[in-house]
Parts: structure tokens; sequence; C-alpha cells
């Protein structure tokens, strides 16, 4: 199982495993597309056969195999090494392309050497990962050995849902084979899930369990609007309470992976913010607490250009209602780089529109190992100065700045004092460490902070 953080009083479940936040309220619909509920009671008893004919043929089981490098103190003692260990991981996933190629979630096949792929039918394939986005936790897979067109699901990302409509969640629940639920859509735009920090999630009372991860979600014209991928459970099974992600982000994935892509560029608009409270807006003379306000812009960001300022409450982006930062995240993150969205403001209590031209994040997300500090107290610490793009890649603030820990020599002081690889120092004697040349100004007691898994540390070098 794939453990991440744990819940307070319930537990929020990757629906193949794991365990992220409890999540707030981030309501609002996509559109206001004509509905009418069932009449009569032979409209109540229609059958869902029709979609489920078109929809199921396109929803595949998937079966993982890895080996993983698992160290044992006491056989080490006598001399063994780090001992092998058969892993697997069943789920669903999504032809959405003829040729073969496969949507799930990357939880699915994260650390997985062999992978494949039952059809509806029973065919087998063997499969390839084209791309794995852990932050959006979706996985774009290419069947091998295809012979003649497959089955396919229409990604629908044209955001047309609503509270209340009727859906179907298809998958592989505890690998009993392809099963179909029914369900409605209970909430949308679910952020600050723990899931992601860049997501916004369909709510559904359609039943999810371990193994529908990566599952259609689909609605009554028989497209996908969304991929399975996590449940609030305190037992494990379905409560009635699963999270799937966007159509409108799954693209996005799946778009970058057939581009030849090897990771996802999410573009970023260059600001960072807080939800607005009820005591900010009453401070702002708002009629209801809505809307995100801008507590920091990046220099020369996209919003900066665009003339965003510290303060601006961002309600709107391209029409679509923000309320948190994870909103703002996910709904730049399904556009591309250079893309122009319309960002509506509240300023000195006016409503108005900018158009912003948003833009990949700046830096490299792949340094490689670093440079390695030469003098001082911190000699043989590997690192590389922090940048917004491998910030985002690490699933950190892209406004934070520091150093990233990528190595430790042996015996040098910052391993025996117990620095470890992926820390992030912050500070020097209370001067912010932006380089790896400022760590070679340390000496002995220097003080350093350094923030590793979310916690800020202080200690000074021996």
């Amino acid at each position: 199982m794939k453990t991440s953080r744990l819940a307070i009083a319930a537990a929020l479940m990757l629906s193949a495993c794991g365990q992220p936040q409890p999540s707030k309220a981030q309501e609002g619909v996509f559109s206001e597309q004509p509905r009418a509920a069932p009449r009569d009671a032979a409209a109540m008893k229609s059958s869902f056969a029709p979609v489920v004919r078109e929809a199921a043929p396109a929803v595949v089981n998937i079966s993982a195999r890895g080996v993983q490098q698992v160290r044992d103190p006491f056989f080490e003692l006598f001399g063994g090494g780090p001992q092998s260990r058969v892993t697997g991981s069943i789920g669903s996933g999504v032809i959405v392309r003829p040729d073969g190629v496969v949507v799930t979630n990357n939880h699915v096949i994260q650390n997985m050497q062999e992978i494949r792929v039952t059809l509806n039918d029973r065919r087998e394939f063997p499969a390839r990962v084209l791309l794995a986005d852990e932050r959006s936790d979706i996985a774009v897979l290419q069947l091998e050995q295809v012979d003649g067109s497959l089955p396919t699901l229409r990604i629908d990302d044209q955001e047309q849902q609503q509270v209340g409509d009727l859906v179907l969640a298809i998958g592989n629940p505890f690998g009993v084979g392809q099963t179909v639920t029914n369900g409605i859509i209970s909430a949308l735009n679910r952020t600050e899930t723990g899931i992601s920090d860049s997501g916004s999630f369909i709510q559904t009372d359609a039943a999810i369990n371990p193994g529908n991860s990566g599952g259609a979600l689909v609605d009554m014209d028989g497209d996908l609007i969304g991929i399975n991928t996590a449940i609030f459970s305190r037992t494990g099974s379905s409560t009635g309470v699963g999270f799937a992600v966007p159509a409108a982000m799954v693209k996005r994935v799946v778009d970058s992976a057939v581009g030849g892509a090897k990771s996802v560029v999410r573009p970023w608009l260059g600001v960072k913010g807080d939800t607005v409270s009820a005591d900010i807006a009453r401070s702002l003379g708002l009629s209801r607490p809505q809307g995100l306000i801008i507590t920091e812009v990046y220099p020369q960001g996209p919003g900066a250009r665009a003339g965003l300022e510290q303060g601006d409450v961002i309600t709107a982006v391209d029409g679509a209602e923000i309320n948190d930062q994870g909103g703002l995240n996910f709904r730049i993150g399904t556009r591309s780089p250079n893309d122009t969205v319309a960002v509506t403001i509240l300023r000195d209590g006016r409503s108005q529109t900018v158009n912003a031209r948003i833009a990949a994040l700046p830096g490299d997300a792949d340094p490689g190992q670093g440079t390695v500090v030469g003098q001082g107290a911190l000699t043989g610490v590997q690192g590389v100065a922090l940048n917004p793009a491998l910030a985002d890649r690490l699933g950190g603030d892209p406004f934070t700045s520091g150093v990233v820990v990528t190595g430790l020599q042996r015996n040098s002081i910052a391993a025996r004092i117990g620095l470890r690889p992926n820390d992030l120092i912050v500070q020097l004697d209370g001067r912010p460490a932006n380089s790896v040349a400022n760590l070679g100004r340390a000496q002995r007691g220097s003080e350093l902070v350094i923030v590793r898994g979310g916690r800020r540390l202080t200690g000074r070098l021996p």
C-alpha cells in the first residue's frame, strides 16, 4: 500500500490505497445547462445498459509487478546486503486512443517494472509508461503489440457537469473483474483534499473501492468526465465519498504524453494568496466570503506583467470561480504555457478583468546532482539552488528559496549531524541560503535552518 498523509478523524484513501488529509468544500457548478428529473416510475426504472455497452469495452484492468530493495539491519549485521522483494498492484484504466493509449492513476504503476493490461474482451497486452505525473496522479500507458483499432472513450473536457447529474463508475474493485456502479455528482471543484495541491476534484457517491483506481467516471452520454483516484473512508472501502480527476486535467496529461513530453510542463500565474475568510470578507466589504486574496506576486512573473497586485482578490479565471490556492493552481494547470487567461479581480471594491499570459515556471526542474561545497563546516554537502520549477516538481512552494541537499560525502560534518538528501537549507546564521556558494561561509557554531517534510528545524553546526 502507498501511504500518504494521515487524516484527522477519518481517512482519505487513494482508491488503490493511501491516506491523504480531509477535504475542504469548494462549491460551484461548471455550467447551467438545463436538466430534467425523472417524472414517473417508468423513468426511474430506465436502464443504464445502453451507456454501459458503449463505455465498458474501453475500460481495462491493470496488473503491475515490481521489485523493491528492502534493507534488514539484522541481516546486514552479519554481512548481508539489501534483499529484493516482489511487489504488485492492481487497478483500472481507460483506452483513450484506438492505437492503445491508456490512462490510469500514477499510484497504480509507480515503481513497477512489468505492466499488463487486460481488455473487457479478455485480450491481454504488455504496456509501457509514456508519462507518469505524480502531481495529478495520472499516468499514460502505451499498449504494445496492438493489432487493429481498440475501443475508446471520448474525453469530455467541456466541464458542463452539475451537482446531481447521474454518473457511472467503471473499474476493477478488489480485482474481482470489471464492475459498474452508479451514483450522482455530489460536488464539484473539491480542493485542498490532501490528494494534490494542484487538484480540483469531482466528488461522487458512486461506489469506488480499492482496484477502481484509474477507472472511468462517465456521464449519461458515455463520455469520460473523470478518472477515479481516491475515496474518503475509515475502513478502506467505499462510504459514498469518492473523488475523480476531472477530464480537463486528464486531457492535459494525455496531450503532453502523446506529444512526446516526458513530464507535464505546468504553467503558472506567479501569484500566491490566502482564501478569503468571513473576517476578511467583512473587512473588504464583500457580501460573502469569496475569492483568493493575493499576498505575493512573483517579480516579472505573468501576474506582475498583467498588473496584478498584492491585495487584489481573484474571484474567477476564465469565468470559473476561484476560492483558494488549489483551485487557482488547477485552473491555470489545465492550460498550456503562453495561453492567455481572463482573471477577474476585486480591487478597491470594484470588479474588473485583466488578461494574463501564463508561462512555464522559471528555472530548471531537473538540474542534475548539483555542486559540492568545497570549504567551511558544510564541506561535502552536494546541493542545488531551489527555483520555482524545481520546487514545484518536488511538491513545494514555488515562492520558496533555499538549497536542496542532493548528496552528502561520508564522514562529513553534515552527514554526522544528520543532514539528509532532500533537506532544504533555507537560512545560515540568520541570512537566506540562496546558493551553494553561500553554504561555503558556514563555520563551526553556525546556526542552520532547514525544512524537512514540511517541518522547520533549527540547529548549530558542532
